[in-house]
């Protein structure tokens, strides 16, 4: 067997593993929490854009909070606050 003949094997056996990883599903990450205490719950989760959500339930008043990443601005943007109500009318 010469160098060349091994360098093909070589390389076709590194092809075949890479083809093989290429079609292995990827798990993707989820990180999504949730903190209770009496007065507000807080509840990390994703959002339809893609990116991560922060929902604050304030259980006194009934309302929710949704704050999201801004990369442009790399800063937390307030996205709406609604009562709870408007989301299962």
């Amino acid at each position: 067997m010469d160098r060349k003949t091994f360098a093909i094997g070589v390389l076709a056996i590194i092809a075949v593993i890479l083809s093989a990883a290429n079609l292995m599903p990827v798990q993707q990450t989820f990180a999504a929490a949730t903190i209770k205490d009496r007065d507000y719950q807080v509840v990390t989760s994703r959002t339809q854009q893609g990116g991560d959500g922060l929902y604050i339930l304030d259980n006194r008043t009934g309302q929710v909070a949704v704050f999201t990443w801004d990369v442009a601005a790399r800063a937390v943007k307030l996205r709406d606050v609604r009562m709870v109500t408007e989301a299962f009318r």
